[in-house]
């Protein structure tokens, strides 16, 4: 690591601090989507064309969430020592090892177990380098600019995930296909070009990316501490802040109802016409959620930071929130009504992924510039995002259990989700906001 270190202050860190954003925002949030598309999607795709039972796939799998859930707990530490571009690029190239270590496992008789390992390494990294990903953004860039780029960040971050998710997973469709490879062989290749692309994403960002700010206990938050100090000292400053209990009670609900939808909008659209669901099949879907859904989410994000850019955060939240939430009435609609026609049908979700997009920057914004603001910027935010996480595992975990209280009966889950909506309004109208900077204002940590 020190030998990284040192190539790091080798490249200038002065030049890079001047270099402008459109330099390193897109490449950071395509290297921030890749690597969680393929431990959260891929690796299941993987152990499924390589014979592994869906029990095992769903069991084990499912359990590569938990490092984005419990970064806040490091997020502290990671305040405390080097940079964030220094964390940044040393996770980048240990994803390109552990990828790496992925792929040439696979052949081994004993691969699930040895690519779980390297999977979970992966995971821990990608966490550790999106929470100091947002560090580095939050800490450079101007409080407008956050708004102006924050539609390009989710475009990135998406488009990352595709690539993993759709154009790697369809070579290897074409290699098994056409090139009659095995499926060990297809993922061998596909798997190292994934870690091919997180090192070059490294070398790209040794050069480019801005140092983020000085660590937080080197720059008057008790210089000498050590790692745990530091770590009780940002947990206890993140409760002390202002009015942080109703924030998080923002963050928590924002997108509750959108929980919902997430994980039972994709089963009403499969699930056949018998059982009150609309029946499509997994092109018309992928089609839906892959191309028209993705191109909407991308002109909601920025639409939505353009808003913001014009009209600042605290004049645009309850706008954005409004915009997330009231399209949920799609699904209710949809429910309802069970149009035959496809189009009609994608263009009914598409409007309401371009609300989701439009309506997430609101979210993403608060956080960083409401939450955030402090001597432990980067670990505040990683907090709130686990927060954020924490609605994702919640509203997941009991979509079940309200499914079965209506009986399985679409058109009643999608009613309550309209209720599970409404909180989240009222308190994005009632969201306090203790830091309203000027919209010019520098970032600062």
């Amino acid at each position: 690591m020190n030998t990284l270190a040192d190539t790091a202050r080798a490249v200038a860190p002065e030049t890079a601090r001047r270099r402008h954003p459109l330099a390193w925002v897109p490449t950071l949030y395509l290297a921030m989507g890749l690597p969680n598309v393929m431990v959260g999607v891929v690796a299941a795709i993987i152990y499924k064309n390589l014979g592994v039972s869906n029990e095992d796939i769903a069991l084990y799998t499912s359990q590569m969430y938990l490092p984005w859930v419990l970064k806040p707990l490091w997020a502290p530490l990671l305040e405390a020592h080097r940079t964030k571009r220094w964390w940044v690029i040393s996770m980048q190239f240990l994803m390109a090892a552990s990828l790496g270590l992925v792929a040439f496992c696979l052949p081994l008789e004993g691969f699930f177990k040895l690519s779980l390992a390297f999977f979970w390494i992966t995971g821990f990294a990608s966490a550790t380098q999106d929470t100091c990903a947002d560090g580095v953004f939050m800490s450079t860039v101007s409080l407008k600019d956050q708004a102006r780029y924050s539609g390009l960040q989710g475009m990135c971050w998406n488009l990352g995930a595709v690539i993993g998710s759709g154009l790697l997973v369809s070579l290897t469709g074409w290699l098994h296909e056409r090139q009659g490879l095995p499926w060990v062989q297809c993922w061998m290749i596909v798997v190292c070009m994934a870690a091919a692309t997180m090192a070059l994403f490294g070398l790209w960002h040794l050069r480019v990316l801005p140092p983020g700010g000085p660590p937080a206990m080197a720059s008057g938050a008790g210089a000498g501490a050590g790692s745990f100090a530091a770590m009780r000292e940002a947990w206890v400053s993140f409760f002390a802040k202002p009015q942080i209990w109703m924030m998080l009670a923002v963050i928590f609900f924002y997108r509750f109802g959108e929980g919902f939808i997430e994980k039972f909008g994709p089963l009403f659209l499969l699930d056949p016409r018998a059982a009150g669901g609309l029946g499509l099949d997994n092109a018309a879907l992928g089609h839906i959620n892959g191309t028209v859904g993705t191109i909407a989410f991308i002109a909601g994000a920025f639409l939505g930071g353009f808003l913001v850019a014009r009209r600042t955060l605290p004049r645009s939240f309850f706008v954005l929130a409004l915009v997330l939430n009231v399209p949920h009435l799609t699904y209710f609609y949809l429910s309802t009504a069970l149009p035959q026609d496809p189009l009609w049908i994608g263009a009914i979700v598409a409007a309401e992924k371009f609300g989701f997009g439009m309506g997430s920057v609101g979210h993403m914004l608060y956080m960083m510039q409401q939450v955030a603001p402090g001597p432990f910027r980067m670990a505040h935010y990683a907090m709130a995002t686990g927060v954020m996480a924490l609605t994702k595992w919640s509203t997941g975990t009991v979509s079940g259990w309200v499914w079965n209280a209506v009986g399985h009966d679409y058109a009643s889950f999608f009613g309550l989700v309209l209720l599970f909506s409404v909180p989240p309004v009222i308190l994005a109208w009632l969201a306090p906001f203790p830091h309203a900077a000027e919209p010019d204002a520098p970032a600062r940590s």
